[in-house]
């Protein structure tokens, strides 16, 4: 039986909790097949709670399979959550270990002491953010026909940030700065320790005058630092999701060989060896309107078009061409391509109708960072670059985009941090 729980700590070493949980359900006949990316959100408080219980939760998702019962899976959770030190302290009290049972294949069960799916799934966003990003197109039953990232978004759904690693001289912002093992390193540790979900690693430039990469040297750039970062994270399932950045297929095959979760197509999926590596993974895929990589700034859509519509109608194309391939589209994420094609006004209008691509059903990621089209309302610095960056992104969450790729996470998260605790 394919089941999902979900598992939420705020109390103590809340990953090292969430990371014991996972390890112990193979000991009550459980296999952890998929795992979400690690969310965090304020805690459930009742308003005459006391002030020490306002610990921030992470929460996370597990896919998992199992034969065993639904009473006998529960209470296998109430045994963890006992061996872990959940003591009974009242509903809302801080505790270093949440277990609940969120959907037993596609089962409704009321019992005294089980329901499923579990009550209120459809109005908390620290379940579905991470239940969106493993099955974006799943419906609960007994909710209608809406999806689980429909719901997400209908009740404030949490931002995922992807964190940005250029193994690049020329990178526009940052080519150059991780010029040697260590500081690429240190760089990929600095974002995972700030809250980043997902790690985006390219190794060539694609701004306006880059100079093009053979898929070798591509992977002379990319393969050494993600070896590293493999052997860094072995056995570790709470792990951020690692991505690259490419447009040639042979890279991205020997990516997945070693274990990449995302590839992220500049070139949109649009060539035929990607879209059929495509459909025979299992990986996310991240396709990214564009009029040509590298960015070509002559080369933009008509001045007198809707630059929204245009998009909508190359997604609408591409989504043809994938449902025709075969491609599972839960795994597709859309990028509409900031700068690539587009003017900096154009640009913008995108960003300010980025919810007219909530209609397809897919995943939406943005990469606006430090991007040029902030020229005209910002200085050319990098801190106030970031400062309109993460102004900017906290609207996108709000407009319901579900990845965030940039440079800073530490200053997104803290910002979201203290947005979502007063909102």
């Amino acid at each position: 039986m394919d089941v999902y729980l979900g598992l939420g700590s705020n109390l103590g070493d809340r990953r090292a909790h969430l990371a014991r949980a996972l390890a112990m359900l193979a000991t009550h006949g459980v296999v952890v097949v998929r795992v979400s990316p690690v969310v965090e959100s304020p805690a459930m408080l009742p308003n005459d709670a006391p002030p020490d219980w306002n610990q921030p939760f992470l929460n996370l998702v597990a896919h998992c399979r199992t034969a065993v019962s639904p009473e006998d899976m529960l209470a296998a959770l109430k045994q963890i959550e006992h061996a872990l030190g959940r003591a009974d302290r009242g509903r809302w009290a801080p505790r270093p270990i949440d277990l609940d049972i969120l959907l037993w294949g596609r089962e409704t069960i009321t019992k005294e002491k089980l329901r499923v799916p579990h009550p209120g799934i459809a109005e908390r966003a620290f379940v579905l953010t991470p239940l969106a990003s493993l099955a974006p197109r799943l419906t609960i039953p007994g909710l209608g026909s809406r999806t689980v990232l429909e719901l997400a978004r209908a009740g404030g759904h949490l931002p995922l940030w992807m964190g940005i690693v250029n193994l690049t001289p020329d990178s526009f912002s940052d080519g150059g700065e991780l010029a040697d093992d260590a500081s690429v390193d240190a760089r990929v540790d600095q974002l995972a320790a700030a809250g980043a979900e997902y790690i985006d690693v390219g190794a060539e430039s694609t701004r306006p005058g880059a100079t093009p990469l053979t898929a070798d040297q591509e992977w002379a750039r990319l393969a050494p630092a993600l070896e590293r970062v493999f052997a860094r994270y072995e056995g570790e399932m709470l792990r951020p999701r690692i991505s690259i950045d490419t447009y040639h297929s042979s890279t991205a095959r020997r990516a997945l060989e070693l274990g990449v979760d995302v590839i992220n197509d500049v070139s949109g999926l649009t060539h035929p060896a990607m879209v059929d590596l495509a459909a025979s993974s299992t990986a996310d895929w991240v396709a990214m309107h564009n009029l040509g990589v590298p960015a070509d700034k002559t080369r933009v859509l008509p001045a007198d078009q809707d630059p929204t519509d245009v998009v909508e109608r190359w997604l609408q194309e591409r989504l043809h061409e994938w449902q025709r391939a075969g491609l599972d589209l839960g795994r597709v994420v859309f990028d509409p391509g900031v700068g690539f094609g587009k003017n900096a006004l154009q640009s913008l209008r995108l960003l300010r109708n980025v919810q007219r691509f909530h209609r397809y059903g897919l995943r939406i990621l943005v990469g606006h960072s430090r991007k040029s089209f902030m020229h005209h309302v910002t200085t050319a610095g990098r801190e106030e670059r970031d400062l309109f960056t993460v102004g900017a992104s906290l609207k996108l969450s709000a407009l319901g985009v579900d990845i965030l790729r940039v440079h800073n996470v530490a200053a997104h998260a803290a910002a979201y941090r203290g947005w979502s605790h007063v909102s």
